[in-house]
This record gives C-alpha cells, structure tokens and sequence, in this order.
C-alpha cells in the first residue's frame, strides 16, 4: 500500500519452505497475487509514518525490507497481531529455505 499510497486488504500465507509470504485477495482465489522473499530480510516495527492518517496505524504497522532491498509496509489488525507477525517473520527469515 505504501506506493501506490492506497491500503488494501489481502490475506496472508506464511511459509518456512521456502521462505516467503504469498498473499491472496481475501474474497478468494487460490493463486497468490504475489509474494515476499523472506530469506535474509529484516523486518521492524513502524512507529510513525508520513502521508498515513496517525488513527489508521497508530502501533500496527511493520515493514519488511527484503534481502534486495525492496520496502513492503504491512498493517496488522492490533498491536499484539503485529507482534506476532514480527516474530514469525523473523524466525522464517533465519531458518527459512
């Protein structure tokens, strides 16, 4: 969302085997719109963001830099969701194939 400077909603697949994070429109289909590669990225929680609205991502947001230095803003449902989502990515990033 973050270029295109519009939010969407998609649903999102976490995978060890191999590393990435596929995501899908969440009104179905079973082929991914695309994917992240997580193997060796860095993944940190994003506080305060420029052009967003402060009440729309108030301690949600995360960002995924990948190994080629693409930048991917991810908003999560709460501030525990996006917790959980750091940690998971993070553990995929290190050991994923």
């Amino acid at each position: 969302g973050h270029r295109r400077k519009n939010w969407k909603v998609r649903k999102f697949v976490l995978r060890e085997d191999p590393a990435y994070l596929h995501y899908y429109d969440p009104a179905g289909g079973e082929e991914p719109l695309g994917a992240i590669h997580l193997r060796g990225c860095v993944v940190t929680a994003v506080e305060d963001m420029p052009d967003s609205k402060k009440h729309d991502v108030d301690n949600i947001l995360f960002e995924i830099i990948t190994a080629n230095d693409i930048h991917y803003y991810l908003q999560a449902a709460s501030p525990a969701e996006r917790t959980e989502w750091i940690r998971a990515i993070q553990a995929v990033s290190r050991t994923g194939k």
